[in-house]
């Protein structure tokens, strides 16, 4: 006979009822009180999984296309409050491309950067404690102001509504951490990282946030070994195994790109791995000290395979940017193994703090991409670069498409956006390329032919199908004043993308920020090619 699962939600003190589901201990029909218990229509808890969870990533890629995208907008004087903004991206729309709503954040001085969903396709997992919350909320950090923001997108899509802010003290109290940065929604919580202390000083690490009261629980490390600097982390669901990246401490970033530091070799350098379950350090894999600012980590989203792709900003030997490849090297997870032959012929074997792991299954990066700075006169250069006669490239974001075949590439100095085949993902092959903005290029835009944009390529997100990319401008607010002196102007465009190769700027997508204002990250309805992590392969 089928027996029931409970679980017990925090918020309200809701008592939610689950179908059958595997490896869940089973309890009798539940009563409460001698009552039967009475489900609020409004609970996070749904009696089926939300329509927006699919249990791969293959399956997911047929999803429907999105209608709305969500927009960090941010006022970098402080001048204002930030805000998130609600863009019309359903063609045919007769507000196709603006901005139809928005909610201003409580306070001022937040900086809003990357922000997320509180639930994705990883509560389909079967381990997973959540399998029925929903993607409704946005978790929202200023990585300034330490604050995070939970915004209830479900009443009104249009109209996120506010329902709790989680303050830096509370934050620091219970994690130790500040200026939280990425977020990501995980099978057993919501992960955040953070970029150092409350003094600015390191180390930074990961937190989780409850997924029901969003309260914060804990800081995620329970050994971190020799990491000190954090940024991105990203997980390989099917192989129990993090990894983070590195950027810089609160007091290395916060007041700009710190020269010293940069030509020091100071800024993050290194990959670091770690067991999924246990929250401890296995590996260190260093790039070495020239290759400086390792950022947007990007794993395969097939579960089976064990590698991913990582963007360093730039190299102090020639200000090139490169994309580098890590994985697993077992002789099973990869599309071809034993490979070690990729273009750029460098092989990081990341011999870090083994404990105890099996050589074979130990993990590698290599470089597999490099972009070349390009030659300029000094007098078209920011005083930062004037010395260096060249602009470098700037990789500051990448993505990959579900089907692990392209992976696309931010260039926010140069202005370009480049796509490249990553099937081998040994062997990349650049397939197409964009132009728009950028330090010296200022390339415009179809919709306004003749405005010389600048900013370039900075966030680029894709939809679920791989067929069109959204990216905006802005930086960080201290960095791009650093780069582009004269004064940033914030847009967000569209691009019309192939996924057998080649992309286009929709012309009649070019949405510009209102004066002063700039945008950072985008996220998509539903769920977006960087939202989710999937548990099985097909």
């Amino acid at each position: 006979m089928a027996r029931w699962t409970i679980s017990r939600y925090a918020r309200n003190d809701i008592l939610a009822v689950r179908p059958p589901v595997l490896l869940a201990p089973a309890l009798p029909m539940p009563y409460h009180n001698e009552k039967p218990i009475i489900l609020r229509e409004d609970s996070m808890a749904t009696l089926r999984p939300d329509p927006s969870f699919y249990p791969s990533a293959k399956q997911a890629a047929q999803a429907p296309a999105e209608e709305l995208a969500y927009l960090a907008i941010l006022s970098p004087d402080a001048s204002r409050p930030d805000a998130i903004g609600v863009v019309d991206v359903k063609p045919g729309s007769k507000s196709f491309g603006r901005v139809v709503g928005q909610f201003d954040m409580p306070n001022k001085g937040d900086e809003l950067h990357h922000f997320g969903w509180n639930a994705c396709s990883a509560s389909l997992c079967p381990w997973a404690a959540h399998p029925h919350v929903e993607r409704r909320y946005l978790v929202v950090p200023g990585i300034n102001s330490s604050r995070i923001h939970i915004l209830d997108t479900k009443a009104n899509p249009r109209r996120p509504e506010l329902v709790k802010v989680i303050e830096p003290e509370t934050l620091a109290k219970k994690t130790g951490y500040a200026s939280p940065h990425t977020v990501h929604c995980g099978p057993d919580g919501i992960y955040l990282s953070a970029l150092g202390a409350p003094n600015g000083d390191g180390p930074g690490g990961l937190f989780v946030l409850d997924h029901d009261s969003f309260e914060p629980k804990n800081a995620w490390e329970r050994d971190r070994g020799p990491q000190q600097l954090a940024y991105d982390f990203a997980w390989h669901l099917g192989h129990d195994t993090t990894i983070t990246s590195e950027w810089g401490t609160p007091s290395m970033v916060r007041n700009g790109l710190v020269p010293e530091l940069l030509l020091g070799g100071k800024y993050g350098n290194s990959l670091h791995v770690w067991d999924l379950r246990k929250g401890t350090h296995q590996q260190r894999l260093p790039l070495g000290d020239q290759y400086q600012m390792t950022l947007e980590l990007r794993p395969a989203r097939d579960p089976r395979k064990a590698y991913g792709f990582v963007g360093v900003v730039i190299s102090l030997e020639d200000l090139s940017a490169s994309i580098w490849m890590w994985y697993k090297d077992d002789g099973k997870s990869l599309p071809r193994a034993e490979r070690g032959d990729g273009k750029d012929g460098k092989d990081g074997s990341g011999k870090g703090r083994e404990r105890g792991r099996d050589s074979r299954s130990e993990w590698k990066v290599q470089k597999v991409i490099t972009i070349p700075a390009e030659p300029a006169d000094p007098a078209d250069l920011p005083p930062l670069l004037q010395g260096f006669k060249a602009v470098p490239p700037l990789v500051s974001d990448i993505n990959l498409s579900l089907d692990d075949k392209q992976l696309y590439v931010s260039c926010w100095g140069t202005g370009e956006l480049r796509q490249y085949d990553v099937s081998d993902p040994f062997s990349p092959r650049l397939t197409a390329t964009t132009q728009i903005g950028g330090i010296v290029r200022r390339a415009a835009h179809p919709a306004k032919p003749s405005q010389r944009l600048n900013g370039g390529p900075q966030m680029v997100e894709l939809s679920r199908d791989g067929r069109r990319v959204y990216l905006t401008n802005g930086l960080y607010s201290p960095w791009d004043v650093q780069f582009y002196p004269d004064g940033m102007k914030g847009w967000m465009v569209k691009l019309d993308t192939k996924p057998e190769g080649g992309m286009a700027p929709d012309s009649r997508f070019f949405l510009e920020m209102e004066p002063g204002m700039r945008c950072h990250q985008v996220r998509l309805q539903g769920g977006d090619a960087s939202s989710d992590s999937f548990c099985f392969s097909s």
